[in-house]
């Protein structure tokens, strides 16, 4: 059971961790909080599926396909809506709950309430102690590994990274400095979406596909962003594994505990807030960003 919770916990937290540093890098720069980021995850499974079941393109034209749709989706989504009210945090996240409440009915009305499962990516299965775990799991564990260090390294090496973390920590003064920090948030809001679609292309054949499957990890993410601190995205990151991993243990060690999960969740960032407000690696001030 130790292994299964060790190798589940981390396809879990690798996710969260996708959509969770995803979330976070467009509040940090934007000051966006898009309530509909896994809506994006959700419209990639769905393009995923969609793609292999009924054009049948291979995996890996499926993936290509899948993201970049919804990376344009996405990007049409902050042009329309988003960029011209995202002084108004209030009126950004009522826009963004009504965004991913019309693609779910979207969805619902062409595929139904069913649940939908897409062949794995790779096939078969290797044993580990007595458990065995699914290529596809070991895949997405690496793969999200992988992109997770890129965007890292891309951040705090790079120019553009760093006129990024500039906007992050002060608009105004980036642009008289030269950069552009309309430009800066629309990269942000491409590379958001793009870690949530490769999110749901990589999750698509290990879990199922259906039109509520945006819920319950947008409470996760809320809570994980929340629990490392708004605006760190290395806390973000933590506090996704951390929540990633006490929801499979709930899984496995409590009855239903698979519906517990962002019960439990939420109430671990209420506890972890009570005693420290800012979260785990939270700031006072905006300067501290990223």
């Amino acid at each position: 059971m130790v292994i299964d919770i060790i190798l589940n916990g981390l396809a879990a937290s690798g996710t969260y961790a996708l959509l969770a540093v995803g979330f976070a890098l467009i509040f940090s720069v934007a000051r966006i909080l898009n309530m509909a980021h896994t809506a994006f995850y959700m419209i990639a499974a769905f393009l995923f599926y969609i793609t292999i079941s009924f054009f049948k393109f291979g995996y890996i034209a499926s993936s290509v396909v899948a993201i970049v749709l919804t990376v344009l989706v996405g990007v049409i989504c902050y042009k329309l809506f988003f960029e011209r009210v995202k002084e108004h945090e209030q009126t950004v996240m009522i826009i963004s709950v009504a965004l991913a409440m019309v693609v779910q009915e979207i969805f619902s009305l062409q595929f139904g309430g069913t649940y939908r499962g897409v062949d794995p990516i790779i096939v078969g299965f290797c044993e580990i102690g007595e458990t065995r775990i699914s290529y596809q799991h070991i895949f997405a564990i690496i793969s999200i590994a992988v992109i997770l260090i890129a965007t890292w390294v891309w951040l705090s090496n790079t120019r553009i990274g760093n006129a990024i973390r500039a906007v992050a920590q002060d608009a105004e003064i980036a642009n008289v400095m030269g950069i552009n920090d309309r430009h800066m948030c629309v990269l942000v809001m491409t590379l958001s979406v793009f870690l949530a679609a490769v999110a749901g292309v990589l999750m698509a054949p290990i879990g199922m596909v259906h039109p509520h499957m945006w819920t319950q990890p947008i409470v996760v993410v809320l809570a994980a962003v929340i629990l490392g601190g708004l605006g760190s995205i290395g806390g973000s990151l933590v506090g996704a594994v951390i929540l990633g991993y006490v929801e499979t243990i709930v899984a496995f060690l409590l009855p239903g505990g698979s519906f517990l999960g962002p019960s439990v969740a939420l109430m671990i960032m209420v506890l972890v807030l009570m005693i420290r407000p800012e979260g785990l690696f939270g700031v006072f001030f905006e300067e501290e960003r990223l």
